[in-house]
């Protein structure tokens, strides 16, 4: 019979039944753990809280490896996989050493705490006699238990000389306010790679868990789940497909589109006001876990024009083709990309996206093959780093009607001067094509996204769309 917020008493029929429940069901653990640590608040469950706890319990019988899970936050994560999971693993085995990580010492620290807190209240002693906290080894963000097990804490970038886990928990690794820095993000990536991963103690069959808001679309989440091998509980604070979900014991939730994830924590009025106070690329990557709104960024997809065929080349028409080039070809460079552009009047059509990671000989190769492969009249080519000396060269070399294009402004604003021809129907892509998803990809998610060099090529060649028609058809003809 419940006493109060945060404390409960059983008889004892109930008691075992409450003890055997607690073991038995991660769910209910979550619930009573909640409890106990934030006793003056009211918990308020939801699905979803079912759905992790049905996955983290596969992860703990074996069934699962890698995990990932992605979500909103203020929706029970922590307290799911940080605090209650590590205290219900080391119940079941006290043997057990469990790696805990997060962005931060000070929520590293919380999150040891909270769990040490659950593991000493009396319920839990009650339903797991056999775990311990070993007197002596209980520190801030550590803490062992007098069988050799414990929860040992770190904050990402931090040193593990020494240590090991049969399970790796990564809660939140980046911060939300440095997810635009790509030196951070890199970072986390590289000491995941370089250090956690060497920590586990069966690299085989030890598993890793990853749970986090999406900040970025190359953020760890999106490294791992490119990787593949890795199974995904995405949960989305409102659906944008329909999607059936196990909930466990044979239960699952269908979502349609549109539905919340959690109404009595995050209603549909709190959700919009988020939306606008924190802006439509915050609110997509950490409430929608993805890192672009739907439908674009500084572009969305359905302002361009759609064609099953380009129309028929007249002699009015212009083949214009726009270069992004990249000087070299190593994984760490951008790739050099070429769109080439039917031109009628002031609309356009791209025809062909050729994106490659060449070095310079390739690369001057390259362009004049794709010249010669579609007629160009015109050529253009960033008038910056490597582009320099290829005019040059292309110039001397003669054939090709080359300009030069000096960018002016960042990425951003350059791309945003344009917009409005796209918006405007002006610009035509084909419905199908090869290249067609890459391009796609990268157009959405900029400025978020990990590349940028095709909207480089293309603002490149809406910047020249643009001008007067004698300024634009202006080049060297060798």
């Amino acid at each position: 019979m419940a006493k109060g917020r945060g404390q409960m008493s059983y008889e004892p029929d109930q008691a075992a039944l409450f003890e055997a429940l607690m073991r038995r069901d991660l769910s209910s653990f979550i619930q009573r753990s909640f409890l106990t640590v934030d006793p003056g608040s009211q918990y308020l469950h939801g699905w979803h809280v079912d759905a992790i706890a049905h996955k983290l319990q596969q992860v703990a019988a074996g069934q699962i490896k890698r995990l990932v899970i992605t979500m909103p936050p203020r929706s029970l994560k922590s307290i799911a996989a940080s605090v209650a999971f590590p205290a219900w693993l080391l119940g079941r085995d006290p043997r057990l050493r469990v790696l805990a990580v997060s962005y931060g010492e000070g929520l590293s620290e919380k999150l040891a705490m909270d769990c040490m807190k659950v593991i000493e209240a009396p319920w839990y002693r009650a339903c797991f006699p056999r775990t311990r906290i070993a007197r002596g080894r209980g520190a801030r963000s550590d803490f062992e238990t007098t069988r050799g097990g414990g929860r040992f804490s770190t904050s990402v970038g931090g040193t593990l000389t020494g240590r090991g886990g049969d399970i790796i928990l990564i809660d939140d690794p980046h911060k939300p306010e440095e997810a635009a820095s790509e030196a951070k993000r890199l970072a986390v990536k590289d000491w995941f790679k370089s250090t956690l991963l060497s920590r586990l103690n069966d690299p085989r069959e030890s598993p890793i868990v990853l749970i986090q808001q999406r900040v970025h679309e190359d953020d760890l989440a999106g490294m791992v789940l490119e990787q593949g091998n890795w199974q995904h509980l995405n949960l989305p604070a409102i659906a944008e497909e329909v999607e059936e979900i196990a909930l466990g014991r044979g239960r699952v939730m269908n979502r349609d589109i549109g539905d919340l994830l959690h109404p009595e924590r995050l209603p549909r009025d709190l959700l919009a006001r988020l939306q606008k106070d924190l802006g439509s690329y915050v609110f997509a990557a950490q409430y929608q876990q993805r890192p672009a709104p739907l439908g674009g960024g500084l572009v969305k997809w359905n302002w361009f024009q759609t064609y099953d065929r380009p129309p028929d080349r007249t002699l009015e028409d212009r083949i214009i083709q726009s270069w992004d080039t990249a000087s070299k070809a190593e994984e760490v460079n951008d790739h050099s990309v070429c769109t080439t552009w039917l031109v009628r009047g002031s609309s356009a059509w791209l025809l062909e996206v050729f994106r490659a990671q060449l070095e310079f000989p390739e690369l001057r190769r390259a362009i004049e093959a794709r010249a010669h492969a579609h007629s160009a009249s015109l050529i253009l080519i960033e008038e910056a780093g490597s582009g320099v000396q290829l005019i040059q060269d292309l110039r001397r070399s003669g054939g090709l009607n080359i300009r030069g294009i000096i960018p002016k402004g960042d990425k951003q604003t350059r791309l945003l001067g344009v917009t409005p021809l796209i918006e405007s129907g002006k610009v035509a892509i084909p419905k199908n094509a090869p290249w067609l998803a890459t391009f796609q990809h990268e157009v959405i998610l900029f400025p978020k996204g990990k590349h940028d060099d095709q909207v480089d090529s293309l603002s490149q060649f809406l910047i020249w769309l643009g001008e007067p028609v004698a300024t634009a058809m202006s080049g060297t003809v060798i």
